[in-house]
């Protein structure tokens, strides 16, 4: 769904690379739960039911993140037309869809060695977690939304104002890795 916008690291053998990924659209849903099918009929994407469940149709996301909240995603180029959709059903369905896009920045951690990283920082079992599946968690202090894409292929995103300490706790997790410790 999402693509690189820079690689930080080149190696070969890397354990765990971490990269920034190219921003995209980002909403913040919020609908009573019983009113969730009809607004996803107008959005044209199912909303999951299951907290930290997951529905994607074509390019957008639907996070269920609670019972009555959902993280929607989708690239820039959808962003007008999921914000006409919301207006246009807001008469007959009230909800919240707030545009986010600006708050967070994605990072793809992945490698043979990424689930050991996070776990530097996250407390919760993250193994456990189902390939597909989503969570809001926390790292560190930081609150993030940790995306299980693939076996050893995580998104996590974290508020801009975070980022500078995630990203040193995740970056010296890799250099210990590189250095064999």
């Amino acid at each position: 769904m999402t693509t690189q916008k820079h690689n930080d690291t080149d190696r070969s053998a890397v354990m765990i690379r971490i990269e920034e990924l190219v921003p995209q659209a980002r909403f913040s849903l919020r609908v009573r739960s019983e009113r969730a099918r009809v607004l996803s009929e107008s959005l044209g994407l199912a909303l999951p039911v299951r907290i930290g469940s997951v529905e994607r149709k074509g390019e957008v996301e639907a996070l269920c993140l609670g019972p009555d909240e959902w993280c929607v995603l989708a690239p820039d180029k959808r962003r007008d037309a999921l914000i006409e959709a919301s207006r246009a059903a807001y008469a007959k369905i009230p909800h919240a869809f707030c545009d986010v896009s600006d708050r967070e920045v994605v990072l793809r951690l992945s490698g043979p060695e990424a689930l050991t990283a996070l776990t530097t920082g996250i407390a919760r079992d993250i193994e456990s977690m189902e390939v597909g599946s989503a969570a809001r968690t926390a790292f560190d202090t930081a609150t993030v939304i940790l995306w299980r894409d693939d076996e050893n292929s995580f998104r996590m995103d974290v508020w801009r104002s975070f980022l500078p300490h995630v990203r040193a706790l995740l970056d010296l997790a890799q250099a210990e890795f590189a250095a064999g410790l």
